[in-house]
């Protein structure tokens, strides 16, 4: 080292400083310089906000980084990505590539591996891109929306401020609050009707077991008793009346003469007219009936 001087020392100080910081600004974008990494690119419309060294993941997990990005400023046809993915990693075809941002801003590009488990893309070739629909995307495709709702929410509140300041609300919170004290006081009335319920109805459910005791003795009876001796005896009776009937209705016997006979029932009715007016005259001259005399008959 004593035949370098100071400023060979000097020299290559800044030359291994210079080495250095160009290692570690490929180690901090996640590049790096001695590996066999493959590439691939990737066409994009817009790459809003994706940068040299965002992180690409496959399935979530990193697989690799964004190497470069190329833009044709004299065409300006779609952008191109580089990416540098591990050695393992392979593309099936149909494989595509979404740029997505977290709720933070961060920007990574997820790939999305084709269906094709045995066709595989080549080093070096092109695949599509996009941006993927996320969380932001969707709030921001629904401020529009917010917006055509803002009007209506405002008149809503104001509508919902004139009803509250009305003091019928008020008038009505209160009897809201009578209403509950009532049904308050209705419910302890009927806890207390529902436990004389409970010490009552035992002594009633006894009295009903009796009367059901009652009524399947009657049943019983009921289920006894010869029915075709006692309506023997009725259709005898019955028989009996209608022979009585028949004999009234008939010219035998007394009551069938007095009921059928017209000349009998003439000299009752006589009779007794005959009868009627003997008791007048002998109410209006009893001396042409009756003779009493103290001394003896007299002689005519």
């Amino acid at each position: 080292m004593k035949y370098f001087t100071k400023e060979i020392q000097i020299a290559l100080a800044a030359i291994a400083g210079v080495v250095i910081l160009f290692f570690g600004m490929q180690f901090l974008k996640g590049l790096s310089v001695f590996s066999s990494d493959d590439s691939y690119y990737v066409t994009f419309d817009d790459i809003s906000g994706l940068s040299a060294s965002s992180p690409v993941y496959a399935n979530g997990f990193k697989v690799g980084v964004v190497k470069d990005i190329i833009y044709n400023y004299g065409s300006r046809e779609k952008i191109v990505a580089v990416l540098k993915l591990n050695k393992e990693m392979h593309l099936p075809k149909g494989s595509s590539a979404e740029i997505e941002s977290d709720m933070l801003g961060n920007i990574k590009v997820n790939l999305r591996l084709g269906p094709n488990p045995i066709e595989m893309v080549a080093k070096g070739d092109t695949i599509p891109g996009g941006m993927a629909v996320g969380m932001m995307a969707k709030a921001a495709g629904m401020i529009p929306e917010v917006e055509r709702i803002l009007p209506k929410l405002d008149s809503i509140m104001a509508s919902l401020n004139v009803l509250l300041a009305d003091p019928a609300i008020a008038r009505s919170l209160h009897n809201v609050e009578t209403i509950t004290d009532n049904l308050s006081e209705t419910t302890a009335q009927l806890n207390i009707m529902m436990a004389g319920l409970n010490k009552t109805v035992p002594g009633m459910l006894v009295k009903a077991d009796g009367v059901l005791g009652n009524t399947q003795a009657f049943t019983k009876q009921l289920s006894e008793m010869d029915v075709a001796a006692t309506m023997a005896k009725v259709d005898a009776t019955l028989e009996n009346v209608q022979q009585m009937t028949a004999k009234l209705n008939s010219n035998e016997g007394t009551l069938g003469l007095l009921m059928r006979d017209a000349s009998l029932y003439n000299n009752l009715n006589a009779t007794m007219g005959h009868a009627d007016s003997l008791m007048i005259d002998l109410k209006q001259n009893p001396k042409r009936y009756v003779h009493f005399s103290i001394f003896g008959k007299k002689n005519k």
